[in-house]
């Protein structure tokens, strides 16, 4: 699977938005995107009912940009709502 940018929207996650309910996944497989993935890293998790329907997941990769990669990289995790916080705040 190819990565894909966003389809003409910018979902820049800032602090202010959407903290209660944020969804996180953790990278387990990076070998067909060394570059783009980081094995072992936390990923915000942004909703998009394009990405459910066909396996994929949307991250908020460094750049601060989201992009659809298969879910068979990400193991979906659960946060303590202090850790959903700060990872809100800083980003």
């Amino acid at each position: 699977m190819k990565r894909m940018a966003s389809a003409g929207r910018k979902s820049k996650s800032n602090g202010a938005r959407r903290v209660k309910g944020a969804r996180f996944a953790i990278c387990i497989n990076n070998k067909d995107y060394p570059v783009s993935l980081e094995r072992g890293k936390v990923y915000r998790v942004l909703p998009d009912t394009f990405g459910d329907d066909h396996g994929l997941l949307r991250v908020v990769d460094e750049s601060g940009e989201d992009y659809l990669f298969s879910q068979k990289y990400f193991l979906p995790i659960a946060l303590p709502d202090q850790i959903v916080r700060a990872l809100a705040e800083a980003a």
